[in-house]
């Protein structure tokens, strides 16, 4: 177990809060307002902590509050606070959880066009789903796709009803939808009633009036919300068209194009045309506004004619949604940050991707918040570090997919002023960082060694993502040959605006030949960060990690019987449960009581299961063989990841004993694939971890 190599800072404080290599109730609370930092901790939070770690008598012992530290119950976030922000003031107070074309499968021209994306954005706590809603081929009904590509369709209701079955289940805070409209008027008369009748009472519906201030989070709970630009009364021929567009942004808008590159062109049709002017390129005569659809829209977007000036004109008697593609806002702020944070202080911008992102990637997300930006709109389905910055920041507020705006963004100085964000600021506060050491690794990793012929080289890169004064990247030393490295190194990094910083945390194995292995990251809002020593979980290169939801009913069984490890979130009527490949097939297809659905909403048989679950572990049947093996014979079986081996195995109830014995699992025909227990040496390194934290070494084969 890691516990065998743990630094002397930590042994030392473990012997500083116990007695005899005992840490009672009382010195673990005394540790936690102390060292953690939790100034209102009470017994009774020590308590839950022996109850989570199944210590029941007299106390901890050192290998206890190292799991205690290393564990679940110790996260970098305090999660137990779930929705701690004011959430009653006007939506232009917050950052939203906003997606891009949304119902994109892949890339943005030749994927398919699905709903299962939108329902993994919504559960994932997205709050705003795009939709280009366009006629099909007989223009008699409503399809989604992206425009002008090869991108095949997915019908308009079966997205609404999928969003209307999954708006509210990571979060009940109101979810938006945006639309692209490229209809005819008797197609919009037919958006209106697939709107109403699938949302019914909870969609939020004003009138056809703009508002003249937006609603609260808190108002619109568990809300629908439309958001597009009104139809105009009267859609004038295609000239005209091209001309106001042309017009639209004066004399900002050829200046802007002139400092893109020619590949970039594109990026300023997708919203001013595409969105904001669906028609541009059709010949119509005049038409009648379909009222019915017109009333659905409660947030109004649109650009005004004029140069950007005007588009930033803030009107005290309405409220608007204004879109600019990310080289049209990076433009825009070299000349107008002050006026786009005071437009944002009472109307809503969104940013979207420029146009030659056809492999569905993002752009740095701080550009927008910095200005104020509620809606940073990204590519949901894309990859890489910016989708792992656009993740840290909304893990903020309990991951209700709103975080509040900081006051700077909100408020005016006496003097009418506002907040530059090309002003740099004096340093606010220092954040320190110390990584101490890491583990999980081999067993995540084991079937798929980083390298054939030797141990991981771990190295961590530490940095925060903020506004450029603050963003930077450090390294800590490498950790040659090690499945459990030590770093012991402390990083210090002066923040000039907090607020907005996000705790970047990367680990890679170092290659001498080839490009560094990816190992694990994750990000981290710098302003809801709990102090003290805590546990960071790190994440895949998605940004995600694969948990099974559990009613509160199912939660008492799971735990009595000892499958899964709980996950605390801000959720007060649901619980996460984390389990593994074997957990799950075994409950699946051994005791069948747990359904595993795949991305078409169907249920998928053993059959299906098998193959599914070898493409994530290629040893799989091995592993599973062993695990049911050990089921049979009614042993409690549970990861061994901590402890540097496969799994562990209790006699009795995990509440009343120790795990016994610590098991690997070497198939005869193993290759290698493992590359553990080759020689020797391997056999009493293993013997000897096994023998420091009193478990007996099974190899099963």
């Amino acid at each position: 177990m890691a516990v065998a190599v743990a630094p002397e800072e930590i042994k030392a404080l473990f012997e500083r809060y116990s007695d005899n290599g005992i840490m009672t109730i009382d010195h673990l609370r005394r540790f936690l307002v102390e060292v953690q930092k939790e100034d209102k901790a009470t017994t009774g939070d020590a308590q839950d902590i022996f109850y989570h770690l199944h210590e029941l008598q007299l106390g901890l012992n050192f290998e206890a509050f190292f799991k205690y530290l290393f564990g679940d119950i110790n996260p970098p976030l305090d999660l137990k606070r779930g929705v701690h922000h004011d959430m009653t003031a006007p939506l232009s107070h917050y950052f939203i959880f906003t997606g891009h074309n949304s119902y994109l499968t892949g890339n943005q021209l030749s994927s398919d066009c699905s709903d299962v994306p939108i329902i993994d954005a919504l559960q994932s706590g997205v709050r705003v789903i795009e939709l280009d809603i366009w006629p099909n081929s007989n223009k008699d009904n409503v399809e989604v796709l992206h425009g002008r590509t090869l991108t095949a369709p997915v019908e308009l209701i079966k997205c609404l009803r999928s969003i209307q079955e999954h708006a509210f289940t990571a979060s009940d805070y109101p979810v938006i939808i945006t639309l692209e409209d490229h209809l005819t008027p008797d197609l919009q008369a037919k958006v209106a009633e697939m709107i109403t009748q699938t949302f019914g009472d909870i969609l939020f519906s004003p009138g056809s009036e703009c508002l003249k201030e937006f609603p609260s989070p808190e108002f619109l709970k568990k809300r629908i919300i439309i958001s597009t630009k009104p139809p105009k009364e009267y859609l004038e021929a295609k000239q005209t068209k091209h001309r106001d567009s042309e017009e639209a942004y004066g004399k900002e808008t050829s200046d802007l194009k002139g400092h893109i590159q020619a590949g970039d062109k594109n990026d300023l049709d997708e919203d001013s045309d595409d969105e904001e002017d669906a028609d541009e390129g059709i010949m119509r005569s005049t038409r009648n506004v379909v009222p019915e659809y017109k009333q659905l829209i409660a947030i109004h977007a649109g650009k005004p004619k004029g140069g950007l000036e005007e588009c930033l004109k803030v009107d005290p008697e309405k409220v608007r949604r204004l879109s600019l593609s990310e080289p049209q806002l990076e433009k825009a702020a070299e000349t107008y940050g002050k006026e786009i944070v005071r437009f944002t202080q009472r109307n809503i911008l969104r940013v979207y991707p420029k146009g030659i992102r056809i492999n569905s990637s993002n752009y740095n997300p701080l550009i927008g918040w910095t200005h104020g930006a509620q809606m940073v709109a990204f590519n949901m389905q894309g990859h890489g570090k910016s989708l792992w910055l656009m993740r840290g920041m909304f893990r903020a507020n309990g991951g209700c997919g709103y975080v509040k705006k900081p006051d700077f963004l909100l408020k005016s100085s006496p003097h009418g002023d506002v907040f530059n964000p090309r002003v740099e600021m004096p340093v606010k506060t220092i954040l320190k960082v110390k990584v101490y050491m890491g583990e999980g690794w081999f067993n995540d990793f084991q079937g798929k060694s980083f390298d054939a012929f030797s141990s991981p080289d771990f190295y961590v890169r530490v940095g925060i993502a903020g506004v450029p004064a603050d963003t930077v990247m450090k390294e800590t030393e490498t950790q040659m040959n090690n499945w459990m490295p030590v770093w012991n190194e402390e990083f210090k990094f002066p923040l000039t605006v907090p607020e907005l910083a996000l705790l970047r945390i990367e680990v890679y194995d170092y290659d001498m030949s080839e490009k560094d292995d990816f190992a694990g990251q994750t990000c981290l809002p710098v302003f809801e960060l709990r102090r003290g020593i805590r546990a960071v979980p790190l994440y895949n290169f998605d940004g995600v990690n694969e948990l099974f939801a559990v009613e509160t009913e199912q939660i008492e069984l799971l735990t009595h019987a000892c499958f899964g490890l709980p996950i605390t979130t801000a959720e007060k009527d649901k619980q996460w449960f984390q389990m593994g490949l074997e957990e799950a097939f075994y409950l699946c297809y051994s005791l069948k009581c747990l359904k595993i659905v795949g991305e078409d909403n169907y249920h998928k048989n053993a059959v299906e299961l098998w193959p599914y679950m070898k493409s994530k572990r290629a040893i799989f049947p091995d592993f599973y063989k062993a695990y049911f093996h050990l089921r049979m014979k009614n042993w409690i079986v549970r990861s061994g990841s901590q402890y540097g081996v496969d799994f562990v195995a209790y006699r009795h109830h995990p509440s009343l004993v120790h795990s016994k014995y610590a098991l690997l699992v070497i198939p005869e025909d193993d290759g290698d694939v493992n590359g553990r227990l080759r020689v020797s040496s391997d056999f009493r390194s293993t013997i000897r971890l096994c023998g420091s934290v009193a478990k007996i070494l099974l190899v099963l084969t």
